[in-house]
């Protein structure tokens, strides 16, 4: 009997790759390579195995979803919404908390926005996730960097094109007041943007399965708070046991440069809890026993 084999992707994007020049097309305004604005050293390889995993099970794979950072230029996230006491802008990858904003350290380039983004920083460190980081200006809505990686969109179409299915496409990030790590829940979610609270939908959809198959980037970020609020809700809904669904293919997952202890620390904590770690070479044989044990025509590559 076949079984219900989920793959989800999260940010498997342009700007998350370490690509080579191959993979970077022309800027027609500038007539310059495009580059990544947040790569991920070892994510392209990352994405290449992802994808070859893909093409070669896609008859086992009953369900595919993949996640899309999607911000706009001006973020709390990004430097374009902060500038420094002396007016000087404000470096990606500063951490900027509460206590900074309070003493003036930094402040939000619109003067307005001051009580807006205390509140916001207040909630994010009461939940003692993360600190707000600077992020370049990354995944803008609508640009190259938004994309996903080549290869593996072209794998997931012959999937659409050979299941007759749908690729179940997730944008988060859209809301410039909060960030939004996590596919399924904003760091600190806003009651007025249902997109911002907890996907209880998509999330029961990913209960269904036998397995769910995760990859993608980053490993210190998106994906860690990304399973970690599935695991929560598995756990309290489903009990521990749930977590056995759960399946991290790590050889297609690599953490920000400088966040290997969090990601590790992540990993660590996922296995005690019950969460797989797993290789896409051990994941294919299940793939390839998937489809043979399916009624349908559809033949792997």
């Amino acid at each position: 009997m076949k079984r219900n084999l989920h793959l989800l992707m999260i940010d498997p994007q342009n700007d998350f790759c370490d690509l080579p020049d191959q993979y970077r097309p022309l800027d027609p305004s500038t007539r310059q390579p495009l580059a990544p604005a947040l790569p991920v050293a070892g994510a392209h390889q990352d994405m290449l195995r992802l994808a070859a995993l893909i093409n070669r099970g896609r008859a086992g794979l009953t369900a595919i979803s993949v996640t899309l950072d999607s911000h706009h230029r001006f973020d709390i996230a990004h430097p374009t919404f902060w500038i420094a006491a002396d007016g000087a802008a404000v470096a990606p990858f500063t951490e900027i908390t509460a206590a900074d904003v309070r003493a003036q350290k930094y402040a939000p380039r619109h003067p307005a926005a001051l009580p807006v983004a205390l509140n916001y920083l207040d909630k994010l460190e009461a939940a003692g996730r993360y600190q707000l980081m600077v992020w370049p200006v990354h995944c803008e809505i609508g640009t190259w960097g938004n994309n996903v990686h080549a290869d593996v969109r072209a794998a997931y179409s012959h999937w659409e094109e050979a299941s007759l299915g749908i690729v179940a496409k997730l944008a988060k990030g859209s809301n410039p007041w909060t960030e939004h790590y996590s596919a399924v829940q904003a760091e600190v979610p806003d009651a007025d943007d249902p997109d911002t609270q907890f996907n209880t939908r998509f999330v029961r959809t990913l209960a269904e399965a036998d397995r769910i198959y995760v990859a993608g980037e980053a490993g210190s970020h998106c994906v860690k708070a990304t399973v970690e609020h599935i695991a929560d809700y598995f756990e309290a809904e489903y009990g521990a046991a749930a977590l056995a669904k759960l399946v991290l293919i790590t050889d297609c997952i690599s953490p920000v440069a400088g966040f290997d202890a969090q990601y590790q620390g992540f990993l660590h904590a996922m296995q005690a809890r019950g969460v797989q770690l797993v290789q896409s070479g051990d994941v294919l044989p299940e793939l390839l026993a998937n489809a043979n044990a399916s009624d349908s025509v559809v033949e792997s590559a």
